[in-house]
């Protein structure tokens, strides 16, 4: 068959991303791949879908009837196939969440509404791992799915990766640190360091960053909410280890600064835990879907992860 529904989904991210870059996040390719991709079903039509030059991104009269087949067709695919599966499956379920990434409201809430426009029977809920730890909780069936960048080997669980992302330390304008081009742990060891209120051992800064060279920060003091970190690091109280696209807006702003920890960088793993045999469940299998939509769609400088059943 020379045209296949992939191909409309790839029309469909090019024309809402903007550029082939972001449609193969958005897809979770490779550029290479989706340009390949491209190139094959152009050779099979004998036409140009899209100009290669200019921004931004232009179809030719080929590509545009294309896409809106795929904004017709695809909607309308995904709504049946969405209705079979609760039809094969049964429509009722429970979804109790633990977070252990306390930024994720920025995308959870936005996907929880998108998954309850085809999932509304599922109970869904929510709540912050500050006071317990989430993954035994997982083991016990007190939870549904955890959010977690710390992934521990337990027996019952397994972990899909939503997406990478690179750590930044998030410091006031003109603090000293700002000068260098990435941060050494033993530059932190004059600082307050502000965080989560969460044991060290949870905290990506102290397991990946600080306790391998053997570093602790001056001082510690904790925050529940991003945007007060955010403002006691803007007020010089102390400096912050925080996901890249949680405090994207910020820097755009001129709000704060940012530099990498470490040359290479701080890179993480977010995941999403399930019960081990309710992983291949519809509508948690949904939730993940949606979850990685969303979150390719609202944040900044995450990147794709092959998907895996574990770590």
């Amino acid at each position: 068959m020379i045209l296949e529904v992939r191909h409309l989904r790839t029309l469909r991210a090019l024309h809402q991303c903007g550029t082939l870059a972001k449609a193969a996040e958005r897809l979770h390719v490779t550029q290479s791949a989706l340009s390949h991709q491209l190139k094959d079903l152009e050779q099979r039509l004998e036409v140009r879908l899209y100009h290669r030059k200019g921004k931004p991104l232009r179809f030719t009269p080929a590509g545009e009837r294309l896409l809106k087949l795929a904004e017709r067709v695809l909607p309308e695919m995904e709504c049946a196939l969405a209705e079979l599966q609760r039809m094969r499956e049964g429509e009722s379920g429970r979804l109790h969440i633990a977070i252990e990434c306390h930024s994720c409201f920025e995308w959870l809430m936005p996907a929880m509404d998108a998954y309850r426009a085809d999932w509304p029977e599922v109970e869904m809920d929510v709540t912050l791992a500050y006071s317990f730890e989430p993954l035994p909780a997982l083991v016990r069936g007190d939870l549904d799915l955890v959010i977690t960048s710390d992934p521990q080997p337990l027996p019952g669980v397994v972990y899909h990766p939503l997406f990478r992302f690179q750590g930044v330390l998030v410091m006031a304008n003109g603090h000293p640190l700002t000068r260098k081009s990435w941060i050494e742990p033993t530059d932190l060891r004059d600082e307050t360091l502000i965080t989560y209120p969460v044991p060290t051992r949870r905290l990506d800064i102290y397991r990946h960053f600080l306790e391998p060279a053997g570093v602790a920060p001056a001082e510690r003091r904790t925050a529940e909410l991003t945007l007060i970190i955010l403002q006691l690091v803007a007020s010089r109280r102390g400096v912050a280890a925080l996901p890249d696209w949680a405090v994207h807006e910020h820097l755009e702003r001129g709000y704060v600064s940012a530099r990498p920890m470490g040359r290479k960088g701080m890179w993480g793993t977010l995941y999403c835990a399930f019960p081990q045999g309710m992983g291949e469940a519809p509508y948690l299998r949904a939730f993940l879907d949606t979850a990685r939509t969303i979150s390719f769609q609202t944040l900044r400088g995450i990147r794709p992860v092959e998907d895996k059943q574990q770590p």
